[in-house]
């Protein structure tokens, strides 16, 4: 249920959600601050095993989330721990006003992380932003939907035809693992989020997991620079 990717870092995959009638699988990710406490992003759906493991290592403390998209089950982790913040961009603040978070994430991470995750604020495109994650410990960065790293086999098991051809298309599948075509075309101005993808790579990370697809364990740099390279051309 849990897999540990590094000392006090740990993903866990829920199960698919339609996403414009596309399964999408889901994935999030938790992290063990050096105090004890636990931060945790893009919330799963909550089962009672699932639980039952996350308490096992620790007291969740932080509920994150990193685009308007991921949010669909922040109430259900806040019911079940009611004292933890929650926090998000200023765009899922707007979109999920029936809760109530801390102030918007941007490019300074806050000192409730303690030091060991860093945040890279993307921003330019007139459809989302997202802000992703670099455990630095572990050197682990952490997409949302900047990156989608689909295998063939999931999806010729979850999607039609016509819908993988998209996919191929749009290079959100293993050997590219861009964003979605129609959020790159939304970009209109790529000089801030170019700067920050730098900035990220920069750091050296030595994994990558994404929400959707296959996450990178080896060769962090290469395949930075290759799902990115829509981004990072002048």
């Amino acid at each position: 249920m849990l897999t540990e990717i590094d000392d006090n870092i740990w993903l866990a995959d829920g199960p698919n959600v339609n996403f414009y009638g596309c399964p999408y699988p889901t994935r999030m990710v938790i992290v063990r601050l050096p105090d004890g406490d636990l931060w945790v992003w893009s919330p799963i759906r909550l089962t009672d095993d699932l639980q039952e493991a996350v308490n096992a290592l620790g007291h969740v403390v932080h509920l994150v989330s990193p685009n308007k998209i991921h949010h669909l089950f922040l109430q259900d982790w806040n019911a079940v721990w009611p004292d933890a913040k929650l926090w998000g961009p200023a765009s899922t603040i707007k979109k999920r006003s029936d809760l109530n978070f801390e102030p918007a994430l941007e490019h300074t991470p806050p000192a409730d992380w303690q030091g060991v995750i860093d945040q890279f604020w993307f921003r330019g495109s007139v459809a989302m932003d997202e802000i992703a994650f670099l455990h630095t410990p572990s050197g682990t960065a952490i997409f949302a939907d900047l990156s989608e790293n689909f295998s063939q086999s999931f999806l010729e098991a979850n999607w039609k035809n016509w819908q993988r051809m998209i996919a191929n298309l749009w290079g959100i599948v293993q050997g590219k693992g861009y964003a979605p075509l129609e959020w790159r075309l939304s970009w209109i101005d790529r000089t801030s989020a170019r700067k920050t993808i730098l900035r990220l790579i920069g750091r050296k990370p030595e994994h990558v997991i994404m929400a959707h697809g296959e996450w990178i364990d080896t060769s962090a740099d290469v395949f930075l620079r290759r799902a990115f390279s829509w981004l990072l051309k002048e």
